[in-house]
This record gives structure tokens, C-alpha cells and sequence, in this order.
């Protein structure tokens, strides 16, 4: 019996801490970021809610194509918490992907978000890798009206077939502020670099590819 009441315990116990490590839910209509605060904390400070307006809710241009004329061929419209403010504490946002023929948004991650992703026009290759020690391809042809998860943090790309046709897609992320890390540049471009021994045995090549990679401009314009 005792064995048992304990065991009830720990059970309540462990309950109770799993729920007080998730993120709170809101305690009031809305906290739209104050971007001027000096104050720094998880996320941004609330505004006054008297000074609120409804452009604190918007964002205008999404239907205009980004420019995609770049060494990758494709360009993120973003719209999180540093374009509206009152996504802040909301836990979503989005973004517009353009792709110019060929364009490719290259193997990245995004460290605090889930991505549901929508073809609205032309076609896509998709896919992203599962964790270590399978590392498996999860890869599918996208159409337009159709739709893609990347679970979050897990690395992932977008890639346009068609050589002649642009393609335009949707993103939506589980986060106000995503976060981004572009696999290439995060590992070849990164400040300072990372010693090129290292990543000469990392990757089993000779040193010399190492420093011809460093060497590129890596554009970060991905999603």
C-alpha cells in the first residue's frame, strides 16, 4: 500500500514538472513587443495596451515576389515578431519562399520551430533528415496546393526542378522568432572560422577543400 501511494506521488510530481517547463499560456488579449525596451527577457516586452493600434497587427506586401537573383535563386519574406509586433508571445509566424528556376533554399534548421509548408505555384523537391544515427532522407515531389511538414530542428531543404518555371511557396512556423541556422554558412562561414584541421577531418577531405569553401561568400537568405 505504502509502495504504492509513493509511487502516486512521484507520478504527481513528475506531471506536475512536466507542465511547469512548457511555455506558459498568454494572461492577458495580447503583449505586443515594445522593440524599444532596453529591457531584455525570453521573448520581447510587452507595450502599454493603451498605445496598441491595429498596425501592430499587420504586415502588407506578402504578394509581392522577393528577388531571387542570388547565388542559391530564391529569397525569404519573413513576417515574425520583428515584423509584427503583436505576434509577440503568440508562438507562430511566417514567411514567403520565392524560387527562381533551379533556386534552391539550402539545408537549414530552425532551432525553435515546427515548419508547415504550402506550394502555391510550380514544383518543388523537399525533404529533411532525421537525427543521428539513421540520418534518413524524408523526401517528396511538392505540387502546387500541396502541403509539408520539417519537424523542428531537424534539417531541411527546398529545391526547384524546373529550369524555366519560378515556383512560390508558404511557410508556417510554430514560433514568433524561429531562429535560423544555415547549414553551409554556420559551418564554412562562421566568425571567427572554425580551424580548417577540424573540419578537414570532419568531412575526410583534404585541407584545401576546407579553405576553398571558407574562401565563398555564403548568402544567408534561407528559411
Amino acid at each position: 500500500m505504502a509502495s504504492t501511494i509513493i509511487m502516486v506521488v512521484v507520478l504527481l510530481v513528475l506531471a506536475s514538472s512536466g507542465a511547469l517547463a512548457s511555455d506558459p499560456s498568454p494572461l492577458q488579449d495580447f503583449c505586443v513587443a515594445d522593440k524599444a525596451s532596453p529591457v531584455l527577457v525570453n521573448g520581447l516586452v510587452c507595450k502599454n495596451p493603451m498605445n496598441v493600434t491595429a498596425e501592430d497587427f499587420f504586415f502588407c506586401g506578402l504578394n509581392e515576389p522577393g528577388n531571387t537573383d542570388n547565388k542559391q535563386g530564391s529569397n525569404v519574406t519573413a513576417v515574425n515578431v520583428m515584423q509584427i509586433p503583436g505576434l509577440n508571445t503568440l508562438g507562430i509566424s511566417l514567411a514567403r519562399i520565392d524560387f527562381a528556376p533551379y533556386g534552391l533554399n539550402p539545408p537549414h534548421t530552425h532551432p525553435r520551430a515546427t515548419e508547415i509548408l504550402t506550394v502555391i505555384e510550380g514544383t518543388l523537391h523537399v525533404g529533411f533528415v532525421t537525427s543521428n544515427p539513421q540520418n534518413r532522407l524524408i523526401f517528396k515531389v511538392l505540387n502546387a496546393g500541396d502541403v509539408f511538414v520539417f519537424p523542428q530542428g531537424l534539417i531541411h531543404f527546398q529545391f526547384n526542378p524546373d529550369v524555366h518555371a519560378d515556383a512560390v511557396a508558404i511557410a508556417g512556423l510554430s514560433s514568433q522568432n524561429p531562429g535560423l541556422i544555415t547549414i553551409a554558412n554556420a559551418v564554412f562561414g562562421s566568425d571567427p572560422k572554425i580551424d580548417g584541421g577540424v573540419l578537414a577531418k570532419a568531412f575526410q577531405v583534404d585541407k584545401g577543400v576546407i579553405d576553398y569553401l571558407q574562401k565563398q561568400f555564403w548568402m544567408d537568405n534561407s528559411n
